[in-house]
């Protein structure tokens, strides 16, 4: 973290300057309608906007889903570094919520998503996208009916801090530490329940073992 802080001082001596997302864009728009019932196994990868609340994090490098390319009219392709934006929510602290698409293999944007097309750290983006103050920049460009939108201008508007690349690609390095490490902890704790579950059911079943 030391190191973290002085290459930043070093790098940003008069502080991190902010910029709006709308200029660093090179290009934003919508995703284009994917239907659930047209989801499948096989055919292009692709996401739809539900899938960013419930499946994906920070970043990603696979799609979960695919579809059949002939049964989405009006196609938007997804590629490497894009930032994907849900822009229509249940909740005002959820909408807007984002991830990068880190993958290579390119596939189809459903709508209710906002692409960000840009030159910076897709990581770094990400990660400032997804704090305090990012989320309630966020709810500030809500337009609230029987479910909560926000647009393109909305997010456009959004200001972050943004220091030069090599600042950025260290913040990314720093903090995917404690993504990963996440990651293992979770996966140890679902093998640890799954052990509780087995030996839970082994040492109680006194049934079994008065018929053995």
């Amino acid at each position: 973290m030391n190191n973290l802080n002085s290459l930043i001082k070093k790098m940003c001596p008069n502080g991190v300057p902010r910029v709006k997302i709308k200029d660093i864009a090179l290009e934003m728009f919508r995703g284009s309608g994917i239907r659930r019932e047209d989801i499948s196994e096989e055919g292009i990868p692709c996401i739809r906007y539900g899938e960013i609340y419930t499946s994906y994090g920070v970043f990603f490098k696979k799609c979960l889903s695919h579809v059949d390319p002939s049964k989405v009219p009006c196609k938007k392709v997804l590629k490497k570094n894009d930032i994907l934006f849900a822009i229509t929510g249940e909740k005002v602290i959820d909408i807007g919520k984002c991830t990068a698409y880190v993958g290579d293999e390119e596939g189809l944007v459903g709508g209710d998503i906002l692409v960000l097309r840009h030159k910076q750290n897709a990581k770094y983006l990400s990660y400032v996208l997804s704090t305090k103050d990012a989320i309630e920049q966020k709810g500030r460009g809500r337009v609230k009916s029987k479910v909560v939108h926000t647009n393109a201008d909305s997010i456009g508007n959004i200001s972050i801090p943004l220091p030069p690349i090599n600042v950025q690609d260290a913040i990314v390095t720093f903090l995917d530490k404690f993504v990963y490490l996440r990651e293992e902890l979770l996966l140890e704790l679902d093998l640890r329940d799954r052990q509780y579950e087995y030996y839970l059911n082994q040492i109680l079943s006194f049934d079994d073992e008065e018929e053995k």
